[in-house]
């Protein structure tokens, strides 16, 4: 979860910064696009009305006794009470309103209200307001003077702007439900495209992560300009770690031959000259060349733990070990019964898995009454466990920790350096695993080795 926030992947942030940019570009046009058609609808509308009102302005006349005369309009709505279309003549009153003088029979008993902002002479005032219905009006107003009256007229003409106002909405219902498609279409094609385009790194990623399980020596596949040179460098990096490591190899072996023979010159000193201090050299000596194979091989693992490592099915070594004891054990009777899946196997490699598993399932062999179980498990995150079992009189919960101590031999009697464990410990530590002992179901005891997988 951390990760996810931290430090998101970066198909996500390309998808995101596109779909986001892109959604918010169709919000300000679907914005833009309503804004556009409300004004160029109400443009349309508001000249209609001007053509109304040009209209009495152009054929109204003053009467013999002064009275204004409004002309014959065709429009059969003006003539139908509260139809929602209106017309008014009017004049300005002292207080800055207006007093109509004229207005058409949809009024009634009704009149048009006048603009908030105040009336000049020769101009034409758009605005909305209120009639008689309740509706919405959208009106116009022209002030103008008629010949043979001194006062100013006000010609006022005015419509239901309810049908304008669905079509506005509509038209924003229906802008919006293409938007929303087109900014899903625009994601969705986002999404294929940098699938698509990042298809190279996924594929870097799935051989680097075959080169890590040990299944492939280098990256070998074709990339583009951008990510052939991280192939290179890592290709580079890989030879690099397997030279240090065959030249640790090599330093180890140099120095395992350098240590054992003036070892075995001691051991063949003191086998051929008898005495006490003969027997204590030989007694030394030979601890010394057991430390020093234990460290040697401990050394061996811990290069190998760093580099490219095999992949080690656990069947064939667990078959090859099983054989291997009841045919050393075949005094005793001792059987070994193992079981794992097929597909399941040990990340590193085969001499390490063999000296492992072949320890523990030597101990339980050695100190069981004839039993010997082994299974396997996989693990999340790429792991495995190895359980090996035994019949024997098993060991105090309180003494398990002991064994592990390098040189440890609860049972004198038994053959043995008392190094088993401990070589089994180092060995799974440098592998970046771990064993645990535990009491096991036949009575005996049970060791588990926890190891990556591949």
């Amino acid at each position: 979860m951390k990760r996810r926030i931290g430090a998101p992947s970066l198909v996500g942030r390309l998808i995101f910064l596109a779909a986001g940019w892109s959604l918010l570009v169709l919000l300000i046009t679907g914005l833009a696009l309503t804004a556009f058609f409300n004004q160029a609808a109400l443009s349309r509308f508001d000249q209609g009305l001007r053509d109304v009102v040009d209209g009495l302005y152009a054929g109204s006349t003053v009467g013999d006794g002064g009275e204004v005369l409004a002309p014959p309009l065709t429009d059969a709505r003006a003539l139908r009470a509260y139809s929602g279309k209106y017309w008014q003549l009017a004049e300005l009153n002292p207080r800055g309103g207006i007093r109509p003088l004229v207005r058409s029979r949809s009024l009634w008993d009704s009149e048009l209200a006048a603009p908030a902002e105040p009336l000049k002479p020769g101009a034409t005032v758009a605005y909305d307001t209120i009639g008689p219905q309740r509706e919405p009006l959208r009106a116009v107003a022209l002030t103008g003077q008629l010949p043979g009256r001194a006062a100013p007229v006000v010609f006022m003409a005015a419509e239901d702007r309810t049908p304008v106002d669905k079509d506005a909405r509509r038209f924003a219902v229906r802008t919006a439900v293409a938007l929303v498609l087109l900014g899903a279409g625009i994601i969705l094609a986002v999404f294929i495209q940098v699938r698509i385009g990042l298809q190279p790194l996924f594929a870097l990623k799935r051989e680097v992560a075959s080169l890590r399980r040990g299944r492939s020596e280098q990256v070998t596949g074709e990339y583009p300009a951008e990510l052939a040179p991280l192939a290179q460098e890592l290709n580079a990096l890989v030879a690099h770690n397997r030279e240090v490591v065959e030249r640790q190899r090599t330093h180890v072996g140099n120095l395992a031959h350098a240590l054992k023979t003036p070892l075995s010159v001691m051991l063949e000193e003191a086998r051929i000259t008898p005495g006490t201090l003969a027997d204590t050299v030989s007694r030394q000596a030979q601890t010394m060349q057991t430390q020093v194979e234990h460290h040697l091989r401990r050394a061996r693992t811990a290069a190998r733990s760093q580099s490219s490592r095999e992949r080690t099915p656990l069947a064939p070594v667990l078959d090859e070990l099983a054989r291997t004891l009841e045919k050393i054990f075949r005094d005793k009777g001792v059987e070994i019964e193992w079981d794992v899946p097929d597909d399941l196997a040990f990340q590193g490699e085969r001499q390490d898995l063999l000296e492992m598993a072949g320890n523990a399932m030597e101990n339980a062999a050695k100190f069981s009454s004839g039993h010997v179980r082994v299974t396997a498990e996989r693990l999340p995150g790429e792991r495995l466990r190895l359980n090996i079992e035994d019949d024997g009189p098993g060991v105090a919960p309180e003494r398990r920790e002991e064994m592990l101590e390098r040189g440890s031999r609860l049972d004198e009697s038994a053959p043995g350096s008392g190094l088993g464990l401990a070589i089994i410990d180092d060995l799974a530590r440098a592998y970046g695993g771990s064993i645990g002992l535990d009491g096991s179901e036949l009575g005996g005891l049970k060791v588990c080795l926890e190891l990556p997988s591949s």
